[in-house]
């Protein structure tokens, strides 16, 4: 049941909550709507912004949590691009990305499209779960934006 990246109602949102394990509540279904309406990625600031645009008010605790669940339940992962900039991606399938440092944009890079060769000894009592690539580009002579 793949309903991401479509127009969604919220009752197909409250079911697609659910399948993985969460309570559909008002909040969490419009939290899950403005991530799943489109492929994109966003950073919780983003998220609490338009759900709170119009007459809503969802605080951003609940944001924050409601993103940490989703990130707990796998229904979106996490990309960590520098210590204070995390985006929250509903594309959950393994994968790349370029991060543009000037414009703040993440894009997804498919993983057949980056080849790692060789691999550090992991250490003792450990496997590898998954390797994340993150290439950080920037418009030729373009200034990192300001944080």
């Amino acid at each position: 049941m793949d309903m991401k990246f479509q127009t969604v109602d919220p009752q197909t949102i409250s079911e697609l909550l659910r399948t993985h394990q969460i309570t559909p509540t008002t909040q969490r279904v419009k939290i899950a709507g403005i991530l799943f309406a489109e492929a994109a990625h966003f950073y919780a600031e983003q998220v609490y912004a338009r759900v709170n645009e119009g007459d809503a008010e969802v605080s951003k605790a609940t944001v924050y949590n409601t993103l940490g669940l989703f990130v707990a339940k796998g229904l979106v992962r996490q990309v960590f691009v520098d210590p204070g900039r995390v985006f929250y991606d509903s594309n959950t399938k393994p994968h790349h990305h370029f991060y543009d440092t000037a414009s703040g944009k993440l894009t997804d890079i498919d993983t057949l499209a980056v080849a790692v060769h060789e691999m550090p000894p992991l250490p003792a009592d450990t496997e590898m779960e998954s390797v994340d690539v993150i290439i950080r580009v920037s418009p030729r002579g373009a200034k990192p934006r300001p944080e």
